[in-house]
């Protein structure tokens, strides 16, 4: 049920999407709608935090394999891809979408992206320990840095998913972008003095 309602507030927005829409969608009347979710928001919320879920799970059994990091990571960056172009119309995702146009007038929905994206990050964090102890990525850049640049990229492929990006174009710079994300960190550079 939680999957249809996600498919209506994405195609509509959190503001367009009427109680109708979504009860429709859930399979419910308006007063069993309200009756289990409250209003509209909350239901937002609910989808908003089922789908986080989804995406840790997902981002932690893609990750959990004993390939390289970088081959996991494309692997990643592929499914979400399918996710944020599948039909009838490429619609990126929730956080890009919806959230991000409602947070500043929701509190409660910034705080549950907030959160959603806080979990994604965490996730990837974890797969980027493990490749550091197992699989010699190094160390620097840190776990927590790579995932946050890791996250990011999520939100730029829902983006140009969204705009109408090729799905090879998207593969392309997620390609791009793995190899930054698990490149060792460049020495620094020696100042030169202009004396």
């Amino acid at each position: 049920m939680l999957s249809r309602v996600r498919a209506v507030f994405l195609e509509k927005g959190f503001s367009a999407a009427s109680v109708d829409d979504l009860a429709k969608a859930a399979g419910l009347n308006r007063p069993s709608l309200y009756a289990a979710f409250g209003n509209k928001e909350q239901l937002y919320l609910a989808v908003l935090s089922h789908y986080g879920t989804q995406s840790v799970a997902g981002i932690d059994a893609i990750m959990a394999g004993d390939d390289p990091i970088e081959e996991r990571l494309n692997r990643l960056y592929r499914a979400a891809i399918r996710l944020y172009t599948a039909p009838p119309r490429a619609q990126g995702c929730m956080i890009v979408g919806t959230a991000s146009v409602e947070a500043p007038t929701h509190p409660d929905i910034a705080k549950a992206a907030a959160t959603f994206i806080a979990g994604n990050e965490k996730a990837l964090e974890r797969a980027f320990a493990r490749a550091v102890a197992a699989d010699g990525l190094t160390a620097e850049p840190s776990p927590a840095a790579r995932a946050r640049l890791g996250g990011a990229i999520f939100d730029t492929l829902a983006v140009r998913a969204r705009i109408g990006a090729e799905i090879g174009d998207l593969e392309a710079f997620a390609a791009s972008a793995v190899v930054l994300i698990c490149a060792p960190q460049a020495p620094a550079r020696p100042t030169t003095s202009t004396r």
